[in-house]
């Protein structure tokens, strides 16, 4: 049989098998195990079978406790059963888990394994979920690559079924679950002769059946025979390694590729020994590699069945010369005398003369390279070995980590290339199809892995890829780059992107700067370096070209030209062009020829736009300094800068000590100075045009667009001249107004263009080169952060007085144009000085808390937003305990007060009386403070003493999320929370999907819209989440879209925060996972027509009024419901799909949104 090789990640390869057995998938996203559901559920749309000649039943969940107990639900009705999971995920399975495999059924998990969130999220890959369900008697199983993951994920299902047990099969998160390799594709049709089917059929038949088998299962057993119940599984799963093993001989000869729950590696007479698994096996590989051809006794022990860990397998590849082992665990367990894997081994060889130590590496992705895996063979020759040592860190405090050899590098025969591209940018998506192009049509090998900051769109990526003549086994980022490509010139001077290249090597920099002007412009520390490695330097304007053949901003595939164009030595170009031709008429031409066309353009002008820029050898003895432009501030310069340099892989375990950074908090006040540049454009202002209205700065998702009030004063000691005009409206005569933007934050998204109404058909914005305006950061940062926000003159409750307010929230991490940020900054506005935010896991989770800047602001007198992130699923629940805490310390403090009334001093007594009276209007709490503060401190009554120190302003209590949390996984504990009558406020950032995994189905999203999960278009109704909080009567609710009616939002927000009881706002938020056409620059026009069609209401439901409900939009005009859905990619994508039937799906989004304001209308007419 002819091999089929293709390019693919880890997630493809195993979801490829998992699907061969799966009947039933029970789903739930979360990161970065999504993929391995999306693609099962994309194949199933497709028709795809299963080697039982069946499609795959697919079942969104509305958590991961939920698709464990769909999974075990399924098993036990007689079906086969997958999921997938990650993190957290895994822990909310571990309940289902533990009764699957009490009652020995064959279900199988395949988990991206992934660091749990303790001090801080972290979303990239290690052990620490998986070792936490090791205790459960789960079996489980470990993939060390992409190949493997293919392999091994059909050993997981065949000895599920055999052994009649459950499986966890995993590999590592990120490393190998989004790495893309070329491999062997299993012909799953194999399985169908290696199936056990007695197994099988004895599943089957023992399955729940009122018919043929109607038993009882579950029950409660006690102390006289419960012990016993839990050994007599002890043959049952003692049988497991010798199954696991005869399949893995199998597959092995199959695929000739060797497969044993252990296997060795190295050196036959080897002395020094590492244990390990996961990806870091194959860089360990490598390693081993050029040690042994060196002539050293080195060897490694690869795990892949770790439950039920077999000695016997263990003892059967050891090598008898051993005499020393370094266990390697991904994992921290605090408070444990090793880590699980090292008292595994140090258990199983306790009878051999051999010295065993543990050491951990990679936490959360941490890069493990070669010369790591070296210092530890090194380490082994020594007398005194250091157990529980570290590699990969500096532990300047405990003193743990081993010292490396920097220096040692593996002899390769690849081509390595490192991209640094921006988010969103499509950098990311060109380098993938550039390894599938390669790797899929011609011999060569292919590898790419990418690396991310934590912001959304808009954040630094790093694309490393290498191609080569011999499998890729360099588990680990490229520091010795052939090529290195940069698609924004503003990272020359924010990032050290050179350092990285070979001697010789090649870099090509996107620039709107000539060949002249970027020589002027480049810093001496990247022309040093250029000329110290005697590299090739060329540029391109590739945003030039993309603008002039109608590509917009989309300069990733004229990148990839001439990627093309410089790397002959990989491909021939007149190939490499036919090839990216034929691709892009493969991934567009759903999209329509036109879109077809424009990408042969661009690929056609890649090629021949890029210009040679001469390396002066001189260059080599410029001056520069390394070390970066001090600010004074230590936290910013030791922490923030560093970190947001990528530096931060070598800061020191001491750079996190001290109570401030040991629990992870995070300073507010630090996004603004963070100056990313990463627009290409920015808006100016032209003042002759300007109405002075203040939507700009209302709609601006990052802040960075705002007026200000000026005195004269204030012009005078402005750093620079600027424009300004007379301010309009009373009170502000004699004042002058000023629209500024911060260049340097702020991302050019447009959005304030589009919405800028402008005088006579004139716009006050327009969007020009940042070259042009970068200079006016002096300015922006005087006018933002100097001079007074003046809010007397204009009602706050208007959009041009709520402008004049300070936002307690600006320059998030969020996607450019992103359709939440806006709501997020106007409650900031309105309310900053007292938030006390408990924010679901999601997008507004990571742009709020990115490490090391939050978009949070504190102001002059030291107040600001209170922020903090517990987990998805339970974040009602930590608001309502942050609701039940400051309930506590209030009553608390009116106790003291009251208790004490009669005691204390005639003046302490007055101010103690008008605090109660005032309790809970927090601007006359904030004029008494004083006065009592002052009083209780000299107070000769003892017990009111504390009271000096005690804050006593009342809190504005947020619970903040999306609608996978609000509908979904925390739906039950938000339903709690409003079910009592507690002073919370809401906000649910409704986008309908879960953006931040990538885009997958919620309840929230309406029938007909395409989304992962959801690949041929959701059935269902869109959730009323709305009508559901109304039901209970006293629950304030509104549902507001800004772009459709600003004044609405504003007075909603208001009117929510000022109920004394719990309020739910639904934000309907445009997102960058709808396709709206234009982009994010039209999302506030997208709100504007969702409520004109009626695809949204709005609404306010106030329990204070006699009645309650208003609706505040006009009578729907539902006719254009159709054009509507048709500018966004969800939903035009669906009619490609399935024809004539879409059309009937679009009726049904029509019709459910009239049943949904009949309901309303029904209930602003009701007599209550």
């Amino acid at each position: 049989m002819t091999k089929k090789f293709m390019s693919m990640d880890g997630n493809t390869a195993a979801a490829h098998c998992a699907y061969a057995f799966t009947e039933l998938s029970a789903i739930y996203p979360i990161t970065p195990s999504s993929p391995m559901a999306e693609v099962v559920d994309q194949w199933a749309t497709q028709g795809r079978k299963n080697i039982f000649d069946s499609v795959v039943k697919v079942a969104e969940l509305q958590s991961e406790g939920g698709a464990a107990g769909a999974v075990h639900g399924a098993l036990q009705a007689g079906t086969l059963a997958t999921t997938f999971t990650a993190s957290q995920g895994l822990l909310l399975m571990i309940p289902n888990i533990y009764k699957m495999v009490g009652e020995c059924l064959p279900g199988v998990i395949h988990v991206a394994a992934r660091a749990l969130a303790t001090r801080a999220l972290n979303i990239f890959g290690d052990h620490e979920d998986v070792y936490s369900v090791r205790q459960s008697g789960v079996c489980m199983l470990a993939s060390h690559s992409v190949q493997e993951a293919m392999d091994l994920a059909g050993v997981a299902h065949l000895s599920a079924i055999k052994a009649s047990v459950p499986f966890i099969h995993f590999f590592d998160g990120f490393r190998t679950s989004h790495e893309i390799q070329k491999i062997e594709v299993m012909d799953t049709e194999v399985f169908k002769d290696l199936i056990d089917k007695e197994a099988l059929a004895k599943f089957r038949k023992n399955a729940l059946n009122p018919h043929t088998n109607p038993v009882t299962r579950g029950g409660a057993e006690n102390d006289d025979i419960f012990f016993q119940g839990v050994e007599a599984r002890n043959k049952h799963y003692d049988a497991v390694p010798d199954v696991v093993a005869e399949y893995m001989k199998k597959i092995s000869e199959i695929t000739g590729r060797e497969y044993a729950p252990f296997t060795y590696y190295g050196a036959k007479d080897a002395e020094r020994v590492i244990v390990a698994m996961g990806s870091v096996t194959e860089a360990a590989k490598e390693t081993i590699d050029a040690l042994t051809a060196n002539g050293e006794k080195v060897g490694m022990i690869k795990v892949h069945l770790y439950r039920p860990f077999s000695v016997k397998y263990l003892l059967a590849v050891l090598p008898e010369t051993v005499k020393k082992i370094a266990v390697l665990d991904r994992t921290k367990e605090t408070g444990s005398i090793g880590e699980p894997l090292y008292l595994d081994v140090l258990a199983a060889l306790k009878d051999k003369d051999i010295e065993i130590i543990g050491g951990r590496y990679g936490l959360g992705s941490k890069d493990t390279q070669a010369y790591h895996i070296k210092a530890v063979f090194d380490h082994l020759k020594e007398t005194e070995l250091k157990n529980g040592f570290t590699i990969g860190i500096n532990d300047d405090v405990t003193h743990t980590s081993l010292p490396c050899d920097e220096t040692f590098h593996v002899p390769a025969d690849y081509t390595s290339c490192l991209f640094w591209g921006l988010g969103s940018d499509g950098t990311v998506s060109a380098n993938k199809s550039t390894v599938k192009i390669i790797g899929d049509n011609t011999d060569m090998y292919a590898q790419a892995y990418f690396a991310y900051d934590s912001k959304k769109a808009g954040g630094v990526t790093r694309s490393h890829l290498r191609f080569g003549k011999s499998p890729i086994r360099s588990t680990y980022y490229i520091s010795n780059a052939d090529f290195i490509s940069c698609s924004l010139d503003a990272y020359m001077f924010k990032y050290d992107m050179v350092r990285n290249i070979k001697d010789g090597g090649t870099f090509l920099l996107n620039t709107t700067f000539s060949k002249e002007e970027i020589v002027e412009h480049m810093p001496n520390r990247m022309k040093a370096q250029l000329a110290k490695k005697h590299a090739k330097f060329y540029i391109i304007n590739a945003t030039k070209i993309a603008q002039e053949i109608g590509m917009g901003r989309r300069t990733n595939t004229i990148l990839q030209s001439a990627f093309f164009a410089l790397n002959e030595q990989i491909m021939p170009l007149s190939q490499s062009v036919d090839l990216m031709k034929a691709f892009a008429k493969k991934s567009y031409s759903k999209k329509g020829d036109a879109v077809v066309e424009l990408n042969y353009k661009a690929i056609d002008a890649g090629k021949d736009g890029i210009v040679e820029v001469t390396v002066d050898p001189a260059w080599a003895e410029l001056p520069f300094d390394s070390t970066r432009k001090l600010t004074g501030d230590e936290y910013f310069d030791n922490h923030v800068a560093v970190i947001n340099g990528l530096e931060g892989y070598d800061m020191p375990v001491s750079a996190f000590t001290g109570d401030f950074l040991l629990d992870g908090s995070i300073r507010n006040n630090v996004a603004f100075e963070e100056k990313r540049t990463i627009a290409v454009q920015v808006p100016t202002w032209h003042p002759e045009n300007c109405i002075q209205c203040g939507i700009c700065s209302f709609v601006c998702p990052h802040a960075t667009i705002r007026p200000f009030l000026l005195t004269d004063e204030e012009v005078a000691n402005a750093p620079m001249e600027f424009k300004t005009v007379p301010a309009m409206g009373k009170g502000v005569e004699n004042m002058k107004y000023r629209i500024q933007v911060t260049p340097a934050n702020c991302v050019g998204c447009g959005l304030c263009v589009v919405e800028c109404p402008g005088k006579a058909g004139n716009k006050a914005l327009e969007m020009v080169d940042i070259n042009e305006k970068l200079d006016q950061e002096p300015l922006a940062d005087y006018l933002f952060k100097q001079i007074d926000y003046k809010t007397e003159f204009f009602p706050k409750d208007t959009v041009k007085g709520s402008q004049f307010l300070m936002p307690y929230f600006e320059v998030s991490g969020a996607c450019p144009g992103c359709g939440e940020t806006p709501y997020y900054k106007l409650v900031s506005q309105l309310f900053g000085r007292d938030m006390l935010v408990a924010n679901a896991t999601g997008c507004s989770m990571i742009y709020c808390s990115s490490t090391p800047s939050t978009p949070f602001v504190n102001d002059k007198n030291g107040e600001g937003v209170a922020w903090a992130n517990s987990l998805f699923e339970d974040n009602a629940e930590f608001g309502y305990g942050m609701a039940l805490s400051q309930n506590y310390k209030e009553a608390r403090i009116l106790k003291i007060m009251e208790d004490n009334m009669e005691t204390v001093e005639p003046e302490l007594k007055e101010a103690f009386a008008k605090y109660i009276e005032v309790h809970g209007d927090r601007e006359a709490e904030r004029e008494v403070a004083p006065t009592i503060k002052e009083l209780a401190a000299k107070s000769s009554v003892e017990a009111v003493k504390e009271l000096a120190e005690d804050d006593l302003v009342s809190k504005s209590i947020w619970i903040v999320g999306g609608d996978g949390w609000a509908y979904d996984i925390g739906y039950g504990g938000l339903d709690h929370v409003l079910a009592n009558d507690l002073n919370v406020n809401v906000l649910v950032l409704d986008t309908e999907v879960y953006s931040n995994t990538g885009g997958q189905s919620s309840k929230s999203s309406q029938a007909a819209s395409i989304a992962k999960f959801a690949a041929g278009g959701k059935t269902t109704a869109k959730k009323d989440l709305g009508q559901i909080a109304m039901a209970y009567g006293h629950v304030y609710v509104a549902s507001i879209s800004m772009g459709a009616n600003k004044a609405q939002t504003l007075k909603a927000l208001k009117e929510a925060e000022s109920y004394d009881g719990p309020s739910l706002i639904l934000a309907y938020s445009p997102c960058a996972e709808h396709g709206i056409k234009g982009g994010l620059a039209n999302h506030q026009r997208t709100q504007a027509k969702a409520v004109e069609c009626g695809y949204v209401d709005l609404y306010r439901y106030d329990p204070r009024k006699e009645q309650p409900l208003t609706i505040d939009s006009k009578e729907p005009d539902y006719d254009k419901m159709l054009d509507f859905m048709l500018t966004e990619t969800r939903f035009a994508q669906l009619p490609k799909l399935k024809g004539e039937t879409a059309y009937e799906m679009f009726e049904k989004t029509k019709k459910d949104a009239q049943k949904r304001h009949r309901r309303l209308l029904a209930i602003a007419k009701e007599d209550i």
